[in-house]
Formats: structure tokens, C-alpha cells, sequence
């Protein structure tokens, strides 16, 4: 099997890591876009251009297999990637919400993730109890890509993006952006313990095993 994933820099390797630990044997074929970074605050528009451009350069590259390694690209265009393949295409939103059992749900996302709502829409498709409250936070993803994320001033931007979810009592926490598992630890030393810290892409890989 050939798996193909992208994103827009360093994120999506947190995807892949998760998937190669579980096909150790596979091939795989990753696209950092860095030239474009960040997604997390492109219109719309750009956003599903970019989808479409890279989905059509995979579709050269012989893949079984394409997972959507990017939050961003996967809450504003997975219907332009879909069009363009006739393989599976695995996603980090759907495959995670189907997990979801806490009542009370925080979402860490870019600022055009946070704009379609498609964590809460998900979710709520799936327990229309849940109380879903999303946080964009549009610091994260540069600071981690020019690879600050042991400064206090990423540690004051965090506790800023985090008190409003504390707040409203949430109860779990979804890294809404496959940057974020890259800051697990500064996540953890704010956060109670009480508080369970949820990766997508962990989701996403338990999907992709058993299909």
C-alpha cells in the first residue's frame, strides 16, 4: 500500500508518525507546503485552490490511499479533494469526532477552521448534546514553524488561547491542528490533569487499520 498525506509545514508529521508506528512496512509519500504557510488564516477560496492543486499533483504519484493531514484544508475543502480521487480519503475531523464521549469539548484550531465550525458540526452530528467550544489561536502555527515552543512568550499566547476554554469547564481537549501535538508538553503543564488531551490523528490511524 502507498499512503499520501500533506500540509501546509511540520504539522503533518505528526500524522505520519501516528500512522507509520502503525504501517511500519508502507510507503509513504508526505508534501510539507511550506511555501504557503500558514493555512490557518487564507480565505476560503485559497484554501480549496491549494486543495485542488496538491490533490492533483497525488494523483500523479500513484497512491492507494490519501489522508488529510491538514485541519484546515480538511474543514474547508475535503469535498475538492474528494471530487479529484478515486481512492479512500481519510480525514482527521470526521475520524475524530466519532470518538468524542465527554460532554463538554474545547477544540485548539487555526482561525479559518474555528470560521466553518466543522469540529462543533461534526461532533453534533454525531451527540447533539455535546457542548463544543472552539479556540482559534493564530500564533501557534508560526511560532512552532520557526520552531519557538520553549519561550515564555508561547507559553503567555497559550494560557490566553487556554483560559476561555478553562472557563467554560471542558472536560476534553481536541488539538484541532496537526501542529499542535508539537506543543503537548507546554499544553500539559497549564492544563489540569482532569482534562483529557485528544489527537486526531490518533482517531485517524485506528480508522485507516481497519480498513
Amino acid at each position: 500500500m502507498r499512503i499520501g498525506l500533506f500540509d501546509s509545514g511540520v504539522g503533518g508529521f505528526t500524522v505520519l508518525k501516528k500512522v507509520v508506528e502503525l504501517f511500519p512496512n508502507t510507503s509513504f509519500i508526505y508534501l510539507a507546503d511550506t511555501a504557503r504557510l500558514p493555512y490557518g488564516e487564507k480565505k476560503s477560496n485559497e484554501i480549496m485552490q491549494i486543495a485542488e492543486e496538491i490533490s492533483s499533483w497525488f494523483n500523479d504519484q500513484s497512491i492507494d490511499v490519501f489522508l488529510v493531514a491538514c485541519n484546515t484544508t480538511n474543514a474547508i475543502a475535503l469535498d475538492v479533494i474528494k471530487n479529484k480521487f478515486d481512492i479512500p480519503v481519510f480525514d482527521l475531523i470526521e475520524c475524530v469526532s466519532s470518538t468524542i464521549q465527554e460532554s463538554r469539548v474545547g477544540v485548539l484550531a487555526t482561525p479559518s477552521t474555528v470560521k466553518t465550525k466543522a469540529y462543533t458540526n461534526a461532533i453534533l452530528n454525531i451527540n447533539p448534546a455535546t457542548v463544543v467550544i472552539e479556540q482559534p489561536c493564530p500564533e501557534f502555527v508560526p511560532m512552532i514553524e520557526r520552531n519557538n515552543i520553549n519561550s515564555n512568550e508561547i507559553t503567555d499566547i497559550a494560557i490566553g488561547y487556554l483560559q476561555p476554554l478553562l472557563n467554560q469547564k471542558i472536560e476534553s481537549l481536541i488539538l484541532g491542528c496537526s501542529h499542535y501535538p508539537l506543543i503537548t508538553p507546554l499544553l500539559n503543564e497549564i492544563l489540569p490533569s482532569t482534562i483529557k488531551l485528544i489527537d486526531p490523528a490518533e482517531a485517524l490511524s485506528l480508522k485507516l487499520k481497519l480498513f
